[in-house]
């Protein structure tokens, strides 16, 4: 077994020097990250390797160098390449990728373009994408799909695939209201795309839930606990907080290299308090707003003059991009004026540098760091701060954080503040810059204790194991489905019987689910195989439903079968009256009805059907998210309010119903189970109040849960169709 890691770029960048194939190591904190985890792989026993990264090798490759490329990264780096074009890399990557996925994700709005030749390029290069997994893909390999460049990936391999696929999006999955500005078909593509893997991971809390409401909102599909089923496939959206290499940060800042830096620092810092500012130039990242914060620091705090320096790195990115391009221009001026309007001959308030840091520069500029602020208008997750505290070998610094980043949430011991609030960060920075050493101390224990404990390796064989275990669970998920061996015996065995007890449930297993219930009329074909195996004398047909007896006499009355009216309620032999189940009593309806009415006017699409001895709250046609709030906040209601009454409350697929305490579909099986012998039974239903009736059935009877759900039942079919399928079978074989 290997992992297939896939992102948009490979660890290694290729390059052409004289004529040879060089690599040199990619950008980046997923790479980094990543790496860690993978490079203890190595050192397993099994003699195969035991992980592949696929991706683009992060430039153009000509046609005659592809097949060098591809031998040269498959046995020196264990990669194998997406070759793009630049063309199409300008409408992926440069185009939809960060010109509409990254700013609306990031919640700038104004900022996104909607584009639809960059949508079709993207559908594009997730194909080539999927095209080169499949080329190298094995059975049982684990497939680790990375970030919001292939957000389509997941489902176009399930299509082609059976291995377990995980997800991880490493930037913030944005509310539904941001979601939702994506055109019709692109939002709902994406989450298909996603919902494709067994297991989604997101960095922090929030991301999870506003991707789950999305789902349920935009695919009608609601989940248990994070878990979410479609078809018969079982999906869980999970929080994965990303972690760092905490001992080769904390480690390396005793290094000869970091030290060597670090006293060349020094020299030129002097005894100037340090506010260190590190980021990618991107404007998600808030830099202009922590340039500003300096500077009402500055006006404010007199005192600081001459005593305080920051230490600004702006690392390029994008510089294509018309946005970045001005923004560059903007921080370059802002830092201009700042230095202009305070510093003196002897004193720069900012020392700005455009450029990477290689790593030693970088650990030996946190290390020198008094204060790290940070303040992103939106981010992730912000490895910087994780960084920044890793590297604190003293244990001294003070981390000021942006409570917009991911990071925010497991750093409670920084200094939190919103970073559209100049007012928050002058008051963070007056802070942490006369907070006392223990202080620090006490604070940076904490973080770092916990970043040693959940470091990157933890992370990733966190969701690792969990994708692992989720797939087991699916798999006994799929043990449950009738497969060909099941209906095959249960097909013998119903040949075989004298004496044959079946009991049918009719909406959702006859028949799909309906948005209106009086359109669920059965038509010819159904009555007619309903007919014909009531036909035999050893059959006995019992449909079961939760619809009132007039109803069911209207469309089933003239069919050879028994009938259950109202969840057990009404009962209904072959040839006989109806009757009710036990003396019954509807008296408590009448305060009911006025809260089940209240409800309903609540919720436009909504509506209260009233029965005999029940009452059912209808809500299958309302907006998704808001019919499942109020049928949440009503059932609460309605079990507080009928506790000193002997009435239950139940609720079924998109209904509640009200009824007798006592009355169910067991209490009503048994009643044909206790009049006669038989030595073939079975039941088929798709609602949970058909779980009553499985509890009760014999061990050796065939219970079968239409849908893929937990269940009492000894086996699940996938829908209606397979139902009638499987009676249709029965007919032919009578």
């Amino acid at each position: 077994m290997r992992l297939l890691v896939v992102s948009n770029r490979l660890p290694v960048t290729v390059a052409e020097r004289k004529g040879q194939i060089k690599f040199q190591k990619s950008p980046g904190g997923l790479v980094s990250g990543l790496s860690v985890y993978l490079d203890s792989l190595k050192s397993s026993s099994i003699i195969e390797k035991k992980y592949l990264w696929v991706g683009w090798p992060g430039v153009p490759v000509a046609e005659k160098k592809k097949k060098e490329v591809k031998e040269k990264l498959l046995s020196e780096v264990d990669s194998y390449p997406v070759f793009i074009s630049e063309k199409a890399m300008d409408n992926f990557y440069h185009g939809f990728c960060n010109k509409t996925i990254w700013p609306l994700f990031h919640y700038f709005p104004s900022y996104t373009v909607y584009d639809e030749e960059y949508w079709e390029t993207y559908i594009k290069m997730n194909q080539n994408f999927r095209d080169a997994v499949l080329e190298v893909v094995k059975p049982g390999d684990i497939i680790w799909i990375h970030d919001y460049h292939l957000m389509l990936l997941p489902m176009m391999l399930r299509e082609k695939l059976k291995n377990p696929i995980g997800f991880f999006l490493h930037i913030p999955f944005p509310s539904f209201e941001m979601f939702r500005l994506l055109p019709g078909k692109w939002r709902a593509r994406i989450l298909e795309g996603l919902l494709g893997a067994h297991l989604i991971g997101f960095h922090t809390h929030d991301y999870t839930q506003y991707f789950l409401r999305c789902v349920h909102r935009i695919l009608g599909y609601e989940h248990n606990m994070g878990k979410i089923i479609v078809g018969d496939r079982v999906i869980k959206a999970d929080t994965y907080p990303m972690g760092i290499d905490f001992k080769k940060y904390n480690s390396a800042a005793c290094t000869k290299a970091v030290q060597r830096h670090k006293k060349e620092l020094e020299k030129t810092l002097g005894d100037y308090k340090v506010i260190l500012s590190i980021d990618r130039l991107d404007y998600s990242k808030g830099i202009l707003n922590r340039l500003q914060a300096y500077e009402a620091f500055l006006e404010k705090n007199h005192q600081w003059h001459t005593k305080v320096v920051m230490v600004m790195v702006v690392v390029p990115s994008r510089i294509a991009v018309e946005h970045y391009q001005e923004m560059k221009k903007q921080i370059d001026a802002l830092a201009g004026r700042i230095n202009g309007r305070f510093g003196t001959l002897s004193w720069t308030p900012i020392i700005y540098q455009y450029k990477s840091l290689a790593f030693n520069s970088l650990v030996a500029l946190y290390s020198a760091g008094d204060v790290a602020l940070l303040t992103p208008l939106r981010d992730g997750m912000n490895l910087i701060a994780k960084e920044y505290v890793a590297a604190k070998k003293d244990k001294t610094g003070v981390l000021i954080l942006s409570e917009m980043t991911g990071a925010s949430h497991e750093m409670g011991e920084a200094l939190i503040m919103n970073p559209n609030n100049i007012e928050e960060i002058v008051d963070a920075l007056e802070e942490a810059m006369e907070m006392p050493k223990e202080e620090q101390i006490r604070r940076n224990q904490v973080l770092q204790r916990r970043l040693e404990f959940y470091d990157v390796s933890k992370w990733a064989e966190s969701f690792i194991k969990d994708l692992a275990a989720l797939k087991e669970e699916q798999k006994r998920f799929h043990d449950k489905i009738m497969g060909p061996a099941a209906r095959k015996l249960l097909i013998k065995d119903f040949m075989n019987a004298k004496n044959r007890l079946i009991f049918l449930d009719y909406d959702g297993t006859l028949i799909p689910f309906s948005k209106n219930p009086l359109e669920a009329r059965p038509d010819k074909k159904l009555l007619r195989m309903l007919e014909r195996l009531a036909a035999d004398k050893k059959t006995q047909i019992i449909l079961t439903s939760g619809r009132d007896k007039h109803t069911l006499q209207s469309w089933f009355g003239e069919l050879d079968i028994g009938l259950i009216a109202e969840h057990g309620i009404w009962l209904k032999e072959k040839n006989k009256k109806w009757r009710l189940i036990k003396p019954l009593n509807s008296e408590w309806k009448e305060e009911i009805i006025p809260v089940l009415e209240t409800y309903a006017g609540r919720l436009p699409g909504s509506f209260v059907e009233e029965k005999e001895y029940s009452l059912v709250w209808h809500y299958r046609r309302v907006n998704a998210e808001m019919g499942s709030l109020i049928a949440k906040e009503l059932l609460d209601y309605l079990i507080d309010f009928t506790a000193n009454i002997d009435i239950q409350v139940m609720q079924g697929h998109k209904v509640i119903e009200i009824t007798d305490v006592d009355v169910n579909k067991s209490s009503a099986g048994l009643h044909w189970l206790s009049g006669k012998t038989y030595d073939f039974i079975m039941a088929i239903g798709g609602d949970w109040t058909d779980e009553y009736l499985f509890k009760v059935l014999p061990q050796n009877a065939y219970s079968i849960r239409v849908g893929m759900t937990q269940s009492y039942a000894r086996f699940n079919l996938r829908n209606n169709a397979e139902v009638l399928d499987l009676l249709n079978r029965l007919v032919k074989k009578k």
